[in-house]
């Protein structure tokens, strides 16, 4: 069962037709913050990934099951974006008005609704209608080409950089906005999160370096692509890796101290010319020590260096565990709630729910009880067994 929630969405309505990956996470997000988010499963086998119980995208949200198929389907939707200040969807361009949900009849019912739409490519454009995953947007929109050493191939930021980043965040984003309009306006609109835009956004910087030419089209060659020894990771003893970033002379004075090189006669920091010297001799004092043993050596200093830890060392860490960085909930260690409110912390809200869990409790709680028997009589809707 999802718990009330003070957090600074609290009381925020969100109808979430189900998707895979940014959609998800972006609802989740709004769910972390308060926001009482109702996905909308659809029979068979879903959107998730890997069993409901461990798909955190969908903690802290309540799940109804429509057959958006059905002649009742869309009207189940729609009755539900009456009553919501916010609706997701992250399918092709079109799926949606081939349903009978999309924007035209669901602003016609609330004109006040953000009507909030997640793509890779976005709702225009003559590759919306193409497939494409996170490693296509990125590569398209500039992000991915940087990313990697320059003697190799471009190197593959997981899908936090499209999905996550241009994606997700920015739909979050653009349906606050959107949503400040309304309550401003009564009018609401449609949000076109596109993860090609959001990603190529994500590069503002890079075009400011490059205009200044402080930014070559090199792959690591750079400040901040690994190019420069003093932004860099380097190999341990142990097989494991330690992570540099220096670069203010100030850090990069204490970094030279504390790797017992700063007797020693190198290459200007921003002498670019002796950076391969530099890297080599960073990297043969980094190989005598493990990364423990860095870490401990390094640990309170202003050099800016910090172990490189895996997924599961993250949560162990003193300052992450002091922070409550990450939390452990309905069994699983997990990233808590970001970011901080002073006074209305978000909170994870319940575990992932079972597609159609909360059928009838949601569609009672929201006013629309009274045609609970008929969508549940045609299988227009779905109570899961074990639901409320």
């Amino acid at each position: 069962m999802v718990s009330s929630s003070d957090g600074p969405l609290a009381g925020l309505r969100v109808v979430e037709l189900a998707g895979l990956g940014p959609g998800p996470f972006a609802a989740m997000l709004l769910a972390d913050l308060g926001a009482d988010v109702v996905r909308v499963d659809r029979p068979g086998p879903g959107t998730r990934m890997g069993p409901p119980d461990k798909d955190l995208l969908n903690r802290g949200k309540r799940s109804v099951l429509v057959d958006l198929k059905h002649a009742h389907g869309a009207e189940v939707v729609l009755a539900l974006a009456q009553r919501a200040d916010i609706l997701v969807e992250g399918w092709r361009p079109g799926v949606a008005e081939r349903l009978g949900v999309g924007p035209e009849p669901a602003l016609a019912r609330n004109p006040a609704l953000v009507y909030g739409r997640m793509t890779g490519w976005g709702q225009q454009g003559p590759l919306a209608h193409t497939a494409g995953h996170d490693i296509d947007y990125i590569a398209l929109a500039g992000a991915l080409h940087p990313v990697g050493p320059a003697q190799g191939p471009p190197q593959i930021p997981l899908n936090l950089v499209g999905d996550f980043g241009g994606g997700a965040l920015y739909l979050v984003v653009g349906c606050l906005a959107a949503l400040h309009v309304a309550r401003c306006t009564g009018r609401g609109q449609v949000v076109d999160a596109a993860i090609v835009d959001g990603a190529a956004h994500l590069t503002t910087g890079l075009s400011g370096l490059m205009a200044a030419g402080l930014w070559q089209a090199q792959r690591g060659s750079n400040l901040l692509d690994g190019g420069a020894p003093f932004y860099s990771v380097y190999a341990t003893a142990d097989g494991e890796h330690m992570a540099v970033g220096a670069l203010e002379p100030q850090f990069y004075v204490e970094l030279l101290r504390l790797l017992g090189l700063d007797g020693e006669d190198l290459p200007a920091q921003h002498d670019v010319s002796g950076w391969p010297k530099l890297r080599a001799r960073f990297a043969a004092v980094f190989a005598g020590r493990t990364r423990e043993e860095w870490a401990r050596h390094f640990e309170g200093t202003d050099a800016c260096v910090a172990p490189v830890l895996s997924l599961d060392e993250a949560p162990q860490h003193p300052h992450l565990s002091a922070r409550g960085t990450f939390t452990d909930e309905f069994g699983i260690r997990q990233p808590a709630p970001a970011p901080r409110f002073s006074q209305t912390p978000g909170q994870v809200a319940g575990p992932p729910p079972n597609p159609g869990a909360h059928t009838e409790s949601v569609l009672s709680e929201w006013g629309l009880d009274a045609y609970l028997p008929r969508w549940l009589d045609t299988a227009a809707v779905t109570q899961s067994p074990g639901g409320s």
